[in-house]
């Protein structure tokens, strides 16, 4: 049992290294630039800062444009994960590959991609030209980001809700029909409480880092307005200022880790979903 326990201990090693070196020790470094001053000595400034009017609009639409993108993951994700989970085996594979194949790609290509299907002379506008349509002015808005939020982060929302939809008895479903549910019913009632777990784990992985994106916003909203992201990227690399930014990614740190909280709270840890 002793040289197994230190087996153990051995194998954990690596892990442990990687953890204190890659998260525990980066959160001490933001906590500590947080509550000091350029000079090293313990000040609130910085967080009281970080709160002032000028930045919660900055939150505030970050938070807006977030919720915004998950809402319309979720309605183009659940449908899907749905129409997977009941298809054969073979399809299923399929299907699977398809939805993960653009994350084989390099994810600023992506973001690239889409600036030039959307910018004034792109693919769409011309097409629209060519049918005698006026063309449409869509890059540099947060429409724009939206749907790069979209676009990036769809497999997040529809993977877990799939993992656990196809989990599920199809017998429950047969039992509710012949109880007399319609397709509806048998929707609300069955499907969806036994795939909330999976909806609030994509709702998550989409949600976090929607909140946090700042070479999305760059790309294809142009500069025309601030997220988290880039004004936390700007306290580091041009205004040289680390400990504004620090306390900006400390409250933004907050708020992600209380969101995931409350969404943990109507997960069923059983139910088979991605837990973040």
């Amino acid at each position: 049992m002793k040289n197994r326990s230190f087996l153990q201990k051995c194998l954990a090693a690596p892990h442990m290294v990687w953890t204190v070196l890659f998260i525990v020790a980066p959160l001490i470094f933001v906590a500590y630039y947080a509550f000091t001053d350029s000079d090293g000595a313990f000040t609130f400034d910085n967080i009281l800062k970080a709160v002032e009017p000028d930045y919660m609009i900055i939150f505030f639409r970050s938070i807006s444009l977030a919720i915004i993108a998950t809402f319309i993951c979720l309605l183009i994700a659940y449908p899907m994960a749905y129409a997977i989970s009941r298809s054969k085996a073979s399809s299923q594979k399929i299907m699977i590959m398809l939805v993960m194949l653009p994350m084989w790609m390099n994810f600023l290509i992506r973001t690239y991609s889409w600036m030039s299907i959307l910018e004034d002379t792109g693919f769409i506008n011309q097409l629209l030209t060519r049918i005698g349509l006026e063309p449409l002015h869509m890059i540099n808005t947060s429409g724009a980001v939206v749907l790069g939020m979209v676009y990036n982060f769809l497999p997040y929302m529809i993977l877990p809700i799939y993992s656990v939809m196809v989990k599920i008895d199809r017998r429950l479903v047969e039992a509710a029909h012949d109880l007399g549910c319609n397709n509806f019913g048998v929707m609300t009632k069955v499907i969806f409480p036994l795939s909330i777990s999976g909806v609030v784990s994509g709702v998550t992985m989409v949600f976090v880092p929607s909140i946090s994106t700042f070479y999305i916003s760059q790309k294809l909203g142009g500069g025309n307005f601030d997220l988290i992201g880039d004004t936390i990227e700007r306290q580091f690399q041009t205004a040289y200022n680390y400990n504004l930014g620090a306390a900006i990614s400390l409250i933004l740190m907050v708020l992600i880790l209380i969101s995931m909280a409350v969404m943990n709270k109507f997960s069923d840890e059983d139910g088979g979903g991605m837990v973040v």
